[in-house]
Parts: structure tokens; C-alpha cells; sequence
């Protein structure tokens, strides 16, 4: 049983390939930081799985880690479902954290939902925002219904509390250094978790930087109307050297993937210039672009919304703005 003492314990599950962080990571570190001083200090931990990744582990602790739980294990170098779900499964029956964070990336995705089925707790997934209620419990916040509702979602009985966070949510941490504290997790695994393997890794090119990493954020919404004019789009994000985004009407017409969604749905993005067109400003989309430096929108209909959160508005058909525009941006060039 737990000692009712102790310092409660808020896990950040720490994504890495290749001995990279994922940058969603570091974000989740700063939401726990935020966590612990409403759970009276909580002790922030780390739970890193690789392979020869110890220099990984101390570097963790600039970000207000107290400890990391470290298990290196040569079958542990590339994620894999089942070995991942042992080792952090059996460390999570033996200590039971109060919170564990995990990244709603394609790995944290998977992971979570094997480790809470398996440790028989509720998950929370694609969570936009968390809190502690007055009892000390999780809230959290997840879009529903195309992004129409926002629940709050509460597991008062059981342990731990498990929520996946979208990239984009928090900043990245900036905390302060901690005496390095590592405790080595012995690997133990069944031949059956040993049945995936991975034989080759190929990675997609990418001509553009994930949305939320983009300087620059050229979006279009259901005002774009055919495939055609979004092309627009995408010249106007290519010669400003930027990332193209869009709402869901674009998403279902197939014009973007769903990693370039943004808003309540979809990522949380804080360019330096964001260009919305065709975007009518709903309260879904305009919550994943408020933290823009610059918000530039292009709209037909003076009452849109997007106008009133907009640092410069221009009210005309974009099918006449964005040639003139591209082709100045080219002259000048």
C-alpha cells in the first residue's frame, strides 16, 4: 500500500527516437510543473525507455525533473507496444503515481491506451487543458463533438489518473536545474511482448516544419470552396516560406492531412505571422491561433468573427488578394 505520506507523483512518459526528445516532451514537463504546485509540490518524474540513452536522462533535468525511472534495454531501442506496456505497466502497479502524462502523438497514443486497459484506470485522450479540482483530482479537458463541447472529465477512483496532451498545448519547460536523481528499472519481458520487431525505418520527407515549430502559418477554411483556389493557399505558404494549415471543412474535403488541423481539434500553434483565409472565426479554430504574434485575415463577410481577433483585417474575395500578393512576394524576391 501506498505510504499515505509520501510525495505524491506526477510521471511525464518522455518520447524519444534516436536519442531525440520529441519536443511534445518538454511541453508536458511544464504541464506537470503546473500540476505540482496545486498538488502540493508534487514530485515531477520522468519515465524514459530506450536503449543507450543515459545522457538523455541527465539532460531532462534542467526541465524541473526530480528524478528519472530509466529502463535500458537493447529491446527497448525502438518503440514497440508490448515490451513498452511491461516495463512501465509493472513500474506503475508498483508505485501508482497520482498523474501520468503522456504526449497524444502516434507512440503516446498507443501506449496509453494498452498501459490504462492493462493497469485497469480511466485515459482522458487529446486533452486541451488541465487542472486540479478542489479535491485534488485531474481535470480534463477534452474537445467533443467536432470541437462543439468541451468535457471535463474527472477519475476520482482510481490510480493514476492518465491523460494524453495534444503538441502545442504548453510551452516548453523552463525550469530549474535538480540534483540528478536516476533509478536504473531492471527489464524484465516475456518472449510473448518480443513478438514485434522492427526491420527498417524509413522516414517521409518533410518540405515544411511541423505547425507547431512554423514561424509562418498560412490557413484557409470552408471559404476556399474547391481544390482549385486552394492552391492559393499553398502558393501564398510556399513563397513566404511557411506552413500551410487549415479548419475541418478543408480536413474532410482532403486538401490537408490531420496533423495540419488547427484549433479545438487540432493543434495549438504560436506563430510570429498567421494568415487565416476563407476562415470565418469560430471560437474552435480561433482558440488553437490566439497566441499568434500577427493575425492576419481575408474574408468577403465584414461580420466574421475571425475580424475581432485579427490584427489586420482585409474584407474582399481572396481570389483577388492572393494573386496580387503572391506575385509581389515573388517580385520582391
Amino acid at each position: 500500500m501506498k505510504d499515505l505520506q509520501a510525495k505524491k507523483e506526477i510521471w511525464v512518459f518522455i518520447e524519444q527516437q534516436e536519442g531525440c526528445i520529441a519536443e511534445v516532451s518538454f511541453e508536458l514537463l511544464q504541464a506537470a510543473g503546473f500540476l505540482a504546485q496545486k498538488l502540493d509540490q508534487a514530485e515531477i518524474i520522468a519515465i524514459l525507455l530506450g536503449h543507450k540513452i543515459r545522457d538523455l536522462a541527465y539532460s531532462l533535468f534542467s526541465f524541473g525533473v526530480e528524478k528519472v525511472l530509466l529502463a535500458d534495454h537493447p529491446c527497448l531501442e525502438n518503440y514497440l507496444t508490448l515490451p513498452y506496456t511491461r516495463v512501465i505497466s509493472q513500474l506503475i502497479m508498483k508505485k501508482r503515481p497520482e498523474v501520468f502524462l503522456l504526449p497524444a502523438t502516434t507512440v503516446g497514443s498507443d501506449l496509453a491506451a494498452r498501459l490504462a486497459a492493462r493497469v485497469r484506470t480511466g485515459l482522458s485522450a487529446h486533452c486541451t487543458q488541465l487542472d486540479i479540482d478542489e479535491k485534488g483530482k485531474l481535470k480534463q479537458v477534452v474537445p467533443a463533438f467536432g470541437g462543439q463541447v468541451m468535457a471535463t472529465i474527472l477519475c476520482p477512483r482510481h490510480l493514476p489518473q492518465m491523460a494524453t496532451v495534444r503538441p502545442g498545448v504548453y510551452r516548453r519547460a523552463i525550469g530549474h536545474e535538480k540534483t540528478p536523481v536516476i533509478e536504473e528499472v531492471p527489464v524484465e519481458l516475456n518472449p510473448a511482448d518480443l513478438r514485434q520487431k522492427v526491420l527498417k525505418v524509413e522516414r517521409a520527407k518533410e518540405f515544411t516544419c511541423s505547425l507547431e515549430e512554423a514561424e509562418i502559418v498560412v490557413a484557409g477554411g470552408a471559404g476556399i470552396g474547391n481544390r482549385e483556389d486552394w492552391k492559393l493557399v499553398e502558393r501564398l505558404a510556399e513563397v513566404l516560406q511557411g506552413t500551410v494549415g487549415g479548419t475541418r471543412p478543408p480536413l474532410d474535403e482532403g486538401w490537408i492531412r490531420e496533423e495540419q488541423m488547427i484549433g479545438q481539434s487540432g493543434k495549438t500553434i504560436r506563430p510570429k505571422l498567421y494568415i487565416g483565409v476563407g476562415i470565418s472565426g469560430v471560437i474552435q479554430h480561433v482558440v488553437g491561433i490566439q497566441e499568434a504574434k500577427t493575425i492576419i485575415a481575408i474574408n468577403n463577410d465584414p461580420k466574421a468573427a475571425i475580424f475581432q481577433n485579427a490584427d489586420l483585417g482585409i474584407v474582399a474575395d481572396f481570389r483577388q488578394i492572393l494573386p496580387k500578393l503572391i506575385a509581389a512576394l515573388e517580385k520582391r524576391k
